[in-house]
């Protein structure tokens, strides 16, 4: 893993629906020049998508199985809810994948269920890569290492969240909807002071949805269902309000996002250290598809080495998702 690696052929993607995620992830992959897209795969007619790029090939999901041998890494781009739990240990048992499952409490289950199947498979997975879970992971880890006297807080948006918009529009009544999650700017700025307050899920964060109810919802219902959703909604103050569909394409078609990650700590008695990264996103999905399809890099890399199984980013090397060599990496960076 180490050694400086030797040019090597182009690596074929694959990409596992067509929403936003792989509206972006077609973009990212064609970005890349040492990536191929071998094609999207939809359970939707394929005559009914219309991809961004002339050059890209649309398939039915079951033309998978005539791609056995001939793609190197799927990229996954369904929901967290309800499609990842199932697509993802049932592709990783013939594919290399990388999945975004972002639903943090249920991803310790989640591995386990894609580890056993790429093991069976002998294959490489990848687990919920993204920006959160995914970077900021990383950058918690790495803050909590470094100032081991502390508290890390982890502020998100303003923005539109794609997996808790997906849980939104799942709830039985919604004829579509987003979900905006938006931070308290007065405990940012507390945890900033250094101070190390204790806080609370509702006292760092709202979260604000709109809706647009299918004929004959009951508003009062799909409010409730809403507001108290376990691992998504409970846990805070949210606000449902209910709008048409123009109002909805209007108003709500950008995709903005962001956040930041603040470690407040000490490193003696006298000298406290704050540590902060952040990211301010123009368009939520289109990079998160990016890191996917930069993590896609390096399963297609480890898979060559014959590292088989479940892994997540906190479990790979950063000169691992750069398309540079070892050699060019260190001239460059360090």
């Amino acid at each position: 893993m180490l050694n400086d690696r030797q040019p090597a052929r182009l690596i074929k993607v694959g990409i596992v629906g067509y929403g936003n995620l792989g509206r972006g992830a077609e973009l990212a992959v064609t970005a890349n020049d040492d990536m191929q897209l071998a094609g999207v795969f939809s359970r939707r007619d394929p005559a009914s998508v219309t991809p961004q790029l002339e050059t890209t090939s649309v398939w039915p999901m079951d033309a998978l199985d005539d791609f056995s041998g001939r793609i190197d890494v799927l990229i996954l781009c369904g929901g967290s809810k309800d499609d990842l739990p199932r697509q993802t240990p049932e592709l990783a048992r013939r594919f290399c994948v990388v999945d975004s499952f972002d639903t943090h409490a249920r991803i310790p289950e989640h591995f386990e269920a894609v580890d056993s199947a790429a093991r069976a498979g002998r294959t490489t997975a990848l687990i919920s890569a993204g920006w959160d879970p995914g970077l900021f992971s990383i950058q918690r880890v790495m803050a909590e290492a470094l100032v081991p006297g502390g508290d890390t807080y982890t502020f998100w948006g303003r923005g539109l969240s794609q997996g808790h918009s997906d849980a939104v529009r799942q709830v039985p009544g919604v004829a579509g909807g987003v979900q905006y999650t938006l931070p308290s700017e007065d405990s940012l700025e507390e945890v900033r002071s250094g101070r190390q307050p204790q806080l609370g899920a509702a006292q760092m964060h709202r979260r604000e949805c709109f809706v647009v109810l299918k004929p004959g919802a009951d508003p009062e219902e799909v409010r409730r269902a809403i507001v108290d959703m376990p691992h998504y909604f409970a846990d805070y103050d949210t606000q449902v309000h209910f709008i048409d569909a123009a109002t909805l394409a209007r108003e709500h078609g950008a995709m903005p996002h962001g956040g930041r990650v603040v470690r407040a700590g000490k490193t003696s008695a006298d000298h406290a250290q704050v540590l902060e990264y952040g990211l301010k996103l123009d368009s939520n999905p289109e990079f998160t598809a990016s890191v996917l399809v930069a993590y896609a890099r390096a399963v297609a890399r480890l898979h060559g080495q014959k590292n088989f199984g479940a892994l997540t980013v906190l479990d790979i090397p950063p000169g691992l998702i750069s398309p540079l060599s070892p050699a060019e990496l260190r001239k460059r960076y360090l």
